[in-house]
Order: structure tokens, then C-alpha cells, then sequence
């Protein structure tokens, strides 16, 4: 267990596997706190309200914005999504890691904000592989399926912000690697 929190933040393209990431992490480690972001888009049926994201109307979000709550937030997809600085700051005083799984945008704001926070890109293997994930996800019109490989195009090109780039082909393979990053960052910080 490590002797104080940081904050992890854990990037990549739509559908190269952050969600998968972040849930194995939360799963294997008690010394983690998963920062639940907010947004403006509809819940996917599988999803749970307070788990996988804070679900919000327009008008909310835009208040929140007034009133200086988001350490980051930015329109993805057409759809607004956010960070609650507040989460991020009781994790940490409560000594736990925190881990935010956002976008590319959102995670360079962050990282101006937290320049010690250890960030992994998560990288997909080819656009034509992760176009299969996008599709065989089956959560997005032919049209979100354009905007969105289009902008893994741009994000692709921020990678190298990052502290920690892994490359997502094998799954597990991902996971230790993560675990692995995980490992040396707690020894850092002992």
C-alpha cells in the first residue's frame, strides 16, 4: 500500500479499452478510488448511474461550469463530460490513489493542474482494429462512428504527452503491463 495518494489518469481513443482497464485496476487494488465523471450523453443500457458516470442534463453541466466544479470538462462526441475537482481532492486527503479514465483533451488539462499525476495512453493497435471494437460495441450510429475514429485520428497525435504509452492488442498483456506501471509508481512514492 502506498504511504500517500496520487492520481492516476488513464487516456486513450474511444473504444481502445479504458473502461476495461480502469475496472480490473478497481478490482484487484483496495487503495483505489475510481473518480466518476459527469455527462451530458445517454446511459448505455448497461451502465449504472454513480458507477460509470454521474448522467446530467445540459442545463446542469452548464451550471456546474458556472460555478468552477470541473477541474477539466470538454465537448466529446457533441456531448459534454466532466471531472468534479472535488472528487479528486477528497480521494487524495483520504491517502488513496485516484484513477480518472477521460479523454485526451480532459487528461491534458489535468495534467496542468496535477503535473505529478502518473498518465498512461492507451494506445489501439491500428484505427482498423479499434473501428472492430467500435462496431462490435454496437453503442454508436454509422455517424458517432465517424466522428469518433476521426477523432482517435487527432488524439492519436497527443500521445506522446504522456508519461506511459501501452499499446492495447492482447488484453492481458495490457493489463500486466498497467500493473506493472502500477507497481513502479507506488515504489516511487514510498
Amino acid at each position: 500500500m502506498s504511504n500517500s495518494g496520487f492520481l492516476i489518469v488513464i487516456t486513450a481513443p474511444s473504444g481502445s479499452g479504458k473502461t476495461t482497464i480502469y475496472r480490473h485496476i478497481l478490482e484487484k487494488y483496495t487503495d483505489f478510488e475510481y473518480s466518476v465523471s459527469y455527462t451530458t450523453r445517454r446511459q448505455r443500457k448497461d451502465e449504472i448511474e454513480g458507477v460509470d458516470y454521474f448522467y446530467i442534463n445540459r442545463k446542469e453541466f452548464e451550471r456546474m461550469i458556472e460555478r468552477g466544479e470541473f477541474i477539466e470538462w470538454a465537448i466529446v462526441h457533441g456531448e459534454l463530460y466532466g471531472t468534479e475537482n472535488k472528487q479528486i481532492v477528497d480521494c487524495l486527503k483520504r491517502n488513496k490513489i485516484c484513477i480518472l479514465s477521460i479523454d485526451v483533451q480532459g487528461a491534458i488539462r489535468v495534467m496542468k493542474e496535477y503535473p505529478d499525476a502518473v498518465t498512461i495512453f492507451i494506445e489501439p493497435p491500428s484505427l482498423e482494429e479499434l473501428e472492430k471494437r467500435l462496431r462490435k460495441r454496437g453503442t454508436e450510429s454509422e455517424e458517432e462512428m465517424k466522428i469518433r475514429l476521426m477523432n482517435a485520428q487527432n488524439e492519436l497525435e497527443y500521445k506522446s504527452h504522456f508519461k506511459y504509452i501501452v499499446v492495447n492488442d492482447i488484453v492481458e498483456d495490457t493489463l500486466k503491463d498497467v500493473e506493472n506501471i502500477i507497481a513502479r509508481e507506488k515504489e516511487l512514492r514510498r
